[in-house]
């Protein structure tokens, strides 16, 4: 079996482990951010095998570049998305911080 068929390339930006909706970042953040081992990862994520997990950090070393790119990319938009939630919150947000502090003058 090829490494690459352990995955769904949905666009360069989106890459999923093949029969989930996980996205190859979500493993590799665990590993190489939080420093999780593979079985520590598999706990975390019971649906996917070791072997997937396995084969999702074996795809990143024979890719260290391009999934390096890959990986700033997502952490960019992941920071991106949240200043636009900070700076525009749903209006639950709003109504929920406008309960803590009317909470706040009352106490």
């Amino acid at each position: 079996m090829q490494i690459e068929e352990y995955f769904n390339f949905l666009t360069p930006n989106d890459i999923r482990i093949k029969g989930s909706r996980i996205g190859i970042e979500t493993i590799l953040h665990e590993y190489l951010y939080r420093h999780q081992s593979p079985e520590s990862i598999a706990q975390t994520y019971p649906h996917l095998t070791l072997e997937q997990i396995y084969a999702t950090i074996l795809y990143y070393l024979q890719n260290p570049e391009i999934i390096t790119q890959y990986m700033a990319d997502w952490l960019k938009h992941c920071q991106q998305g949240a200043k636009q939630q900070d700076e525009n919150p749903p209006d639950y947000v709003l109504r929920l911080r406008q309960l803590r502090a009317q909470r706040g003058n009352t106490v």
